[in-house]
């Protein structure tokens, strides 16, 4: 396997994704896959004089998805994740279209399963814009292949 398993991650270590810049085709696309047309993210006028961000922004619920994604692209994860058990989500600060993102992930706990070569990572997983600024901060717990 090429990802890790649960004995190679290091509590209190912070493993830092690439990064991504959030662009106009992912508001549209994910707004098409959702259905979340709500003005907040789609109208230009809207987020200029209603929004208490005075313009428009993404979907809060982008930040998650692209963090996923990214934990993917580290490789950390490519084969050796059995499941994605849990997930708490806080919304800080809005993620703006144009912004430039990566992932800080830090394990907090990592635990041998009762049944063999199986164990549990619980992760703190934070979007992070390139003024430092984190976007989304998110608890993970996933299932991971162990060694033992």
């Amino acid at each position: 396997m090429a990802g890790f398993y649960l004995e190679d991650f290091e509590l209190g270590k912070t493993y830092t994704s690439l990064a991504r810049t959030v662009t106009e085709t992912d508001v549209v696309n994910f707004a098409g896959l959702s259905g979340d047309f709500n003005p907040l993210h789609m109208d230009d006028e809207y987020g200029r004089n209603v929004s208490i961000f005075k313009k428009r922004i993404a979907h809060g619920m982008i930040g998650p998805v692209f963090m996923t994604g990214m934990s993917n692209q580290t490789g950390m994860f490519e084969g050796t994740t059995i499941a994605f058990l849990d997930l708490t989500i806080k919304y800080p600060a809005p993620l703006e279209i144009g912004a430039t993102v990566h992932l800080e992930m830090t394990p907090t706990e990592i635990r041998h399963s009762s049944k063999p070569k199986k164990g549990i990572l619980k992760m703190d997983a934070n979007l992070v814009d390139q003024n430092g600024k984190v976007i989304t901060e998110c608890k993970w717990t996933l299932m991971m292949m162990a060694r033992e």
